[in-house]
């Protein structure tokens, strides 16, 4: 909001990352010290550590047949697929299938629902690693700074399950789904709704706003591309989206200060369209999570029921093929 500093009771400096929101102006803020997210980073390198460890290129061999050497062999047990068979420099998806990944008919025949939340650690190979993790540095530490480890934990983990029952809907019998690209695009999701829903104490709200959905569209429209699990971004930043309003409401200008006004001058902690956007977003975030979940253990196929959105998550082209 264009508020001034008399407005506001007393100027306070804008919390980490305020630029990328749009300038918030915020008053007596506590900043958190961030150690949840190197955490989540340390512990996705030492399962992808295990997962090269598990896999032992030299071995097992590729499924493409014998002739097709290991990549980096001097790495021995941590030397890679051949990289026909994994271009993103990792292990085979047998290995990744052995360890959690997510598997349709594992989930819904086998009752192993434990790979919804499996799936989120593990990774496809040390690009995917790579890229998941400097994004969630870049993301997840201004967050965790901003708002605590409980409720970007929260969201982190709820969004990565989101995707993963998304995914799980839409995935094809024989394929399989692994990654944080779904806790990823849920903590973007928080953030546009976080913007929202304290949309009267920022400034600049256009480029905050525009700068955020060119983010999200270009991410969305990578994520078009083979290999890429659109629909667990799409499920995460949906599930990201809504709990940022549940979780990210922030107290309105003059609140802090209320101990310095008159009682009959007390302004109360949230706007009235903070209460309706709390409500609304909690109710189709619990009945989104229900709903999605019966679907999948019933066997339901989402592809059954809309049969354009397989173009959501791979469009074919002379290039590429969707299928492979």
């Amino acid at each position: 909001m264009d508020a001034s500093g008399a407005e506001k009771g007393r100027a306070a400096p804008a919390p980490a990352g305020a630029g990328a929101y749009g300038g918030y102006e915020g008053a007596g803020d506590r900043k958190w010290w961030p150690w949840l997210v190197p955490t989540v980073i340390v512990a996705c390198i030492a399962v992808f550590v295990v997962e090269m460890w598990v896999n032992d290129c030299p071995k097992h061999g590729s499924a493409l047949g014998a002739g097709q050497p290991c990549v980096a062999g001097f790495l021995r047990r941590f030397s890679f697929q051949p990289l026909r068979e994994n271009p993103l420099l990792g292990p085979s998806s047998a290995t990744l299938a052995k360890m959690g990944a997510l598997d349709w008919n594992k989930v819904v025949h086998q009752n192993q629902g434990w790979r919804l939340i499996s799936c989120i650690w593990l990774h496809a190979g040390l690009i995917h690693l790579l890229v998941n993790m400097l994004s969630l540095l870049f993301i997840g530490i201004r967050l965790e700074q901003q708002f605590g480890f409980v409720r970007i934990g929260a969201i982190y983990l709820v969004s990565g399950f989101g995707g993963s029952v998304l995914s799980a809907l839409f995935l094809r019998n024989n394929n399989i789904s692994v990654g944080a690209s779904g806790a990823l695009f849920g903590l973007l999701g928080s953030m546009l709704s976080e913007l929202l829903m304290n949309w009267t104490i920022y400034s600049n709200k256009v480029a905050a706003i525009v700068t955020l959905l060119f983010i999200i569209v270009i991410n969305v429209a990578i994520g078009i591309l083979p290999h890429a699990d659109n629909f667990a971004h799409i499920g995460g930043f949906i599930a990201g989206f809504l709990l940022g309003f549940v979780l990210l409401a922030r107290p309105q200008f003059g609140w802090m200060e209320r101990s310095e006004l008159p009682h009959t001058n007390q302004p109360p902690k949230y706007k009235a369209y903070q209460y309706v956007l709390w409500v609304v977003a909690l109710v189709l975030l619990l009945v989104g999570f229900i709903l999605s979940l019966v679907m999948l253990f019933k066997g339901k196929n989402g592809n059954d029921g809309c049969h354009w959105c397989h173009y959501l998550n791979c469009v074919p082209t002379s290039k590429w093929k969707c299928d492979t």
